[in-house]
């Protein structure tokens, strides 16, 4: 499991159209984004407990977190992810799935997950049994990446966060999303061994500082 760096700050508006300027001028746009961009919808899950948001607001040092989630509107192409962070260190497994596995899952159908051969659908199953994992809410936002191959590094502008308030329907494009609260925008920098200089000198804003930020805490503001 390769774990990664992460950096998160929480910046303005202004500061993100600085950043955009000075980010294209040294790294490269992600090859999957159009006109520079594309749109994130997630499904995220917790337990009865909120196990999850209140590891996340407490500072656990160990914890993980489970989310579906497609691009742009296009439930063609589904990820089921785990995320796991280890003092300040993260992680993501991955498996693509299908819109109907995607469908059972938002419906907390364990009987029929339980017969996939996957097994990052047979660990969720397992925590839905088990921990009473289920579907919390979802998240939507749009994120413009940027990469850089030495280091490995990638640098994202998420903004216009919005939640489902309390619907789970994710594969609904047309479900009710408002914002979520007054979330800022996000400037996410992750990388493997090295963060290169360059690209820690240009990532720089003035009067911010790392920030614990969750998407999935505050799109939790309303319920």
């Amino acid at each position: 499991m390769q774990f990664r760096h992460e950096w998160k700050h929480e910046i303005s508006y202004a500061d993100m159209l600085s950043l955009r300027s000075r980010l294209s001028a040294i790294m490269q746009q992600d090859s999957h984004a159009v006109n520079g961009k594309y749109k994130i919808r997630s499904l995220y899950f917790d337990n009865f407990r909120d196990k999850a948001l209140l590891e996340k607001i407490n500072g656990v040092n160990t914890r993980e977190k489970f989310r579906v989630r497609f691009y742009n509107d296009d439930p063609s192409f589904i990820l089921l992810e785990k995320k796991n962070k280890i003092h300040g260190l993260c992680s993501k497994e991955q498996a693509a799935i299908s819109l109907e596995e995607a469908r059972l899952i938002a419906n907390k159908d364990i009987k029929s997950l339980s017969k996939s051969k996957k097994p990052l659908i047979n660990e969720l199953c397992y925590k839905m049994l088990t921990e009473r994992l289920e579907p919390k809410t979802i998240v939507d936002y749009i994120r413009e990446p940027f990469i850089y191959a030495p280091g490995n590094v990638r640098v994202t502008l998420d903004y216009d966060i919005r939640t489902g308030l309390t619907g789970t329907d994710f594969l609904t494009l047309d479900c009710v999303m408002v914002p979520a609260g007054n979330a800022p925008v996000i400037l996410e920098v992750k990388w493997d061994e090295f963060l290169p200089a360059v690209i820690r000198d240009v990532v720089q804003v003035p009067g911010t500082h790392t920030s614990a930020f969750s998407k999935y805490a505050a799109c939790r503001v309303y319920g």
